[in-house]
């Protein structure tokens, strides 16, 4: 995915849409915003509602609001008539929101003491979140809401060949299945869960890897753009079903609990005994992962039928031969 041809760059193109001076004052009450839930989630957590974050992350908290921000701000720098339809503005900010409730609010205490809730995030993070996120296909939005200097360096050459090797079919699909496999290994899982550094780490490989991996996936452009045929696409997505049915499928018929962590931590739900928690945990693993998947295979269909059709219509509106017009190449 080649950023600097999103969109160009300009002064113009850059202008912002509210005077510098209301900017400036509507992120200060972000930051102050920020800093308040971040003091009252240290001092007074029991204060914070549901959805506060109840263990204040910075950069991700900071990442989520940015996020938002940027959308918001890129859609305000051009006319209604050409901003993304309301279904992707929709999709985009469902996919920030839902991404950030597993990750920021009391959900993620919850699955930090059951296993299959903690597979229902990594769900979220890794699948669900990322392609609400793509299918919003927010990129131009995002660049344009962006400081110059940010969209600048997004833009550059580096970026753009660290993309274009990591959304290669099979080195994608390694990753992805090897990231979930990793994650899984019960004395990593273990290791990871009493090591705030390493459950941070986690979390972000996986919400990163899933935008990266469903970017490519479920990218609607055709291949000349794209650089990533149907076909390519299409075997990805079939690709990761056969090993996350196995990871599930091991968690599933375990007889013996592989995640003694969430015993000596102390379950959310003491009535769920180990391995029930354990099969449904896998269960997540196996059958909403394959569905995802099979999503994502209707879609790149879809995407390449749109692609035909639009083709299709612009062969038989170009002039003839003998016609006299516009060369729609030159």
């Amino acid at each position: 995915m080649s950023l600097s041809l999103l969109l160009p760059l300009s002064p113009a193109f850059m202008a912002s849409p509210w005077p510098r001076r209301v900017e400036r004052v509507l992120l200060l009450v972000g930051l102050s915003l920020a800093a308040w839930v971040w003091w009252l989630s240290v001092n007074n957590p029991a204060a914070l509602p549901f959805l506060a974050p109840w263990d204040f992350a910075p950069v991700m908290v900071l990442t989520t609001g940015m996020s938002l921000w940027w959308y918001w701000r890129g859609l305000m720098r051009v006319e209604k008539n050409s901003r993304p339809p309301v279904w992707r503005q929709l999709m985009f900010i469902g996919g920030v929101l839902v991404t950030y409730f597993v990750v920021q609010t009391r959900f993620d205490y919850m699955a930090q003491h059951m296993f299959f809730l903690n597979r229902a995030q990594h769900i979220v993070m890794h699948h669900l979140g990322p392609m609400l996120i793509v299918l919003g296909w927010p990129w131009a939005t995002l660049l344009r809401g962006m400081p110059r200097v940010a969209a600048r360096l997004l833009t550059r050459a580096p970026v753009h060949r660290f993309l274009t090797i990591m959304r290669q079919p099979v080195l994608a699909a390694l990753i992805f299945v090897g990231l979930i496999m990793l994650w899984l290994i019960p004395t990593v899982h273990f290791r990871v869960m009493i090591t705030p550094l390493y459950y941070s780490l986690m979390n972000w490989s996986m919400v990163l890897d899933g935008i990266i991996f469903w970017s490519m996936v479920l990218d609607p452009r055709p291949k000349e753009q794209a650089g990533i045929g149907v076909f390519g696409r299409a075997i990805t997505a079939i690709l990761i079903i056969p090993p996350q049915i196995l990871i599930g499928a091991i968690i599933v018929f375990s007889r013996h609990d592989l995640y003694d962590f969430y015993h000596w931590c102390g379950r959310f739900y003491p009535t769920i005994d180990p391995l029930t928690d354990q099969t449904l945990g896998g269960l997540i693993v196996w059958i909403p992962s394959a569905m995802a998947s099979i999503m994502a295979l209707i879609l790149v269909l879809n995407f390449a039928r749109q692609n035909e059709n639009t083709a299709e219509r612009t062969r038989s509106t170009a002039p003839s031969d003998g016609e006299q017009g516009v060369d729609p190449i030159g």
